[in-house]
C-alpha cells in the first residue's frame, strides 16, 4: 500500500490549471493576510471601506477595459477621458447651478453630461480604429495626450473646483454608506454582475471572444466586427463616465492630474485578472480580484515604512510585466 492509498488520496489528481486559474484568489489571501500581519489597523471597518471604495473607480474601468481587450484592442486614453469628463461635469454643473440652484436636479444634469461625453469618447475611438484602420493603441494614445490637455485648456493650467453647494448635495453618492457598505462598492457589484452576464450569456460577448481569438476567422463568420468592435470602446467610455460619476464627489476638483495612471491600473487589474493580453479569453470575477489586488498593495505600502509608498506604479509595472510573462510560459 502506497502513501497516497494510506492517506485514502488514491483518486486525487493535482490539477494544474485549476490551480492557475485560483491564481488571483489564491494572491487576493495571501496579500490580506500580509497587509494584516504588518499592521492590525488593516481590517479596520474604515479602512476596508476606503480600499474597496477605491477598488470600485479603477474597477469599473476595468470592467470596460475587459471587453475592450478581450476583443483584441486596448485603450491608454481611459485615466485623461476620466480627468476630460470630470472637468465637464463640474463646468456644466457650476453653470446650472446658477439656473437651477444647487439641489438634484444639477447633480443629474452632470451626471447625464458625464453619460454623453463617456458615450462620445469611447464612440470616438472605436470609430477611428474601425472606420480609419488604426491600431487601438496609436489611437489610443493620441485621445490620451487629447484629452488631457483639453481639461487643462479648461482648467485654465490650475483646478476647476465644484460649487460648494452642489458639492453638499453630490458627497453622499461617494460618502453614503447602506448596510456597512459604500455605495460607490454597490455600484462596481451591480457593474460586475451585469458585465458577467454579457460576457459570458450574450452574442455580442461571445463575438467578442471571437474576434480576439482569431480576427480574420471572425470576420468571414457573419460577425460585424467593426460594429462589435466599435461597441467595445463605447462600453469603455460609459464604464469611465460611470467611475467619474462616482469620483467628482470625493474631491469636487479637476485637473490635469486627475486619474493620472489610471490607464496603468486598469489595464493591471484586468491582466492579473487572468484575461489574455492579446484577446480571445477574459472573466469579469478575474478583474474584480485583480483591482483589489492593486488597491490592496497601495495600501499596504501606505501601513508600512519598508516601502516608499512612490514606488507604487514600480510595483504596478512589475506585476504587468510578471502577470504577461507568467501567460506566456503558460501558453508555452
Amino acid at each position: 500500500m502506497n502513501l497516497k492509498q494510506k492517506l485514502g488520496l488514491e483518486n486525487f489528481k493535482f490539477d494544474l490549471n485549476l490551480l492557475k486559474n485560483l491564481g488571483p484568489l489564491l494572491a487576493l489571501v495571501f496579500l490580506f493576510i500580509l497587509a494584516t500581519a504588518i499592521n492590525p489597523a488593516f481590517i479596520s471597518a474604515g479602512n476596508l471601506r476606503n480600499v474597496f471604495a477605491r477598488t470600485a473607480f479603477i474597477g469599473i474601468i476595468a470592467v470596460g477595459a475587459t471587453f475592450v481587450i478581450v476583443a483584441g484592442g486596448i485603450d491608454l486614453s481611459v485615466g485623461s477621458m476620466a480627468a476630460f469628463i470630470s472637468g465637464v461635469m463640474i463646468i456644466v454643473m457650476n453653470a446650472a447651478a446658477a439656473r437651477f440652484g444647487v439641489g438634484a436636479t444639477t447633480v443629474i444634469i452632470g451626471m447625464v453630461t458625464s453619460i454623453v461625453v463617456g458615450f462620445a469618447a469611447g464612440a470616438f475611438n472605436g470609430l477611428f480604429i474601425t472606420k480609419g484602420k488604426i491600431e487601438p493603441f496609436i489611437i489610443t494614445l493620441g485621445t490620451m495626450g487629447i484629452f488631457r490637455s483639453l481639461v487643462t485648456y479648461l482648467a485654465d493650467g490650475g483646478t476647476l473646483s465644484l460649487d460648494f453647494g452642489v458639492r453638499a448635495t453630490y458627497r453622499p453618492v461617494y460618502y453614503r454608506i447602506i448596510l456597512g457598505v459604500p455605495l460607490p462598492v454597490i455600484v462596481f457589484a451591480i457593474i460586475a454582475l451585469i458585465a458577467t452576464i454579457i460576457l459570458n450569456k450574450t452574442k455580442f460577448g461571445r463575438y467578442c471572444t471571437a474576434i480576439g481569438s482569431n480576427y480574420e476567422v471572425a470576420k468571414y463568420s457573419a460577425i460585424n466586427v467593426p460594429r462589435i468592435r466599435t461597441m467595445t470602446f463605447i462600453l469603455q467610455g460609459l464604464c469611465v463616465a460611470i467611475a467619474t460619476i462616482l469620483y467628482v464627489p470625493r474631491l469636487g476638483a479637476a485637473s490635469s492630474s486627475t486619474g493620472l495612471m489610471w490607464e496603468l491600473e486598469a489595464i493591471a487589474a484586468v491582466i492579473i485578472g487572468g484575461t489574455a493580453l492579446k484577446g480571445g479569453y477574459g472573466r469579469i470575477w478575474g478583474t474584480i480580484v485583480g483591482a483589489i489586488i492593486l488597491t490592496l498593495i497601495g495600501n499596504i505600502l501606505n501601513l508600512t515604512d519598508m516601502v516608499s509608498p512612490y514606488l507604487n506604479g514600480t510595483v504596478q509595472g512589475l506585476i504587468i510585466i510578471g502577470a504577461v510573462m507568467l501567460q506566456r510560459s503558460n501558453k508555452e
